[in-house]
């Protein structure tokens, strides 16, 4: 069962230590309530996630899904109104959650789900790198039908015949901070680095 949390705190006077509490009061909860695996996704916007995603961790969550993608309101000029606006997502976004779940990898004991920006074979095999055990696609598939799938699949088997691999099991994680030669690719240390480089 996957747990979306997602509650906009707009109120001044909520803290973040509030929302926490509240969010891990419902998880424990609905954990208390039933008998299979719980998931639970996240937004990006927490201030310390590594320590959120342990206390979620603490409480009996089974695995967490990184990133939820709002769907922001735009403005119609024309009427004055606010309106819905759905873009979907693209390969580019990925970059946050593929981030974080290598970086949480084999820190929390939890499986890690990968959402936002998989479309390619090439997308899938860099989250499942970062060491999550799910890939979602959903934007490909509502680009491109359901068929995509097969596509997808097709190009990762294509690809770990080429490069060697046995099984899926072995590029989990193996592009996580813990596995790489430079740990610190992951952090704000790196940020003048990726700077002078463009």
């Amino acid at each position: 069962m996957e747990l979306n949390l997602y509650n906009l705190a707009t109120d001044p006077e909520v803290t973040c230590a509030d929302l926490e509490t509240e969010y891990l009061h419902l998880v424990g909860h609905v954990r208390n309530s039933i008998s299979i695996p719980l998931a639970v996704k996240l937004s990006p916007f927490f201030t310390a996630l590594p320590n959120f995603a342990k206390r979620l961790a603490e409480v009996g969550v089974n695995g967490i899904v990184l990133f939820n993608r709002f769907y922001q309101p735009d403005f119609d000029l024309e009427e004055l109104e606010v309106v819905p606006h759905l873009v979907l997502s693209n390969s580019n976004e990925m970059r946050l959650p593929l981030r974080w779940i290598a970086i949480l990898y084999k820190r929390i004991a939890v499986d890690f789900a990968l959402t936002s920006g998989i479309h390619t074979a090439e997308n899938l095999i860099k989250a499942l790198m970062a060491g999550a055990k799910v890939g979602m696609a959903t934007s490909a598939f509502l680009l491109h039908g359901v068929d995509r799938a097969a596509q997808i699949l097709s190009d990762l088997q294509a690809w770990m015949i080429e490069k060697e691999y046995e099984s899926v099991t072995q590029m989990i994680g193996s592009m996580s901070q813990q596995a790489v030669a430079d740990p610190a690719a992951f952090e704000r240390a790196n940020y003048m680095k990726v700077l002078s480089s463009y």
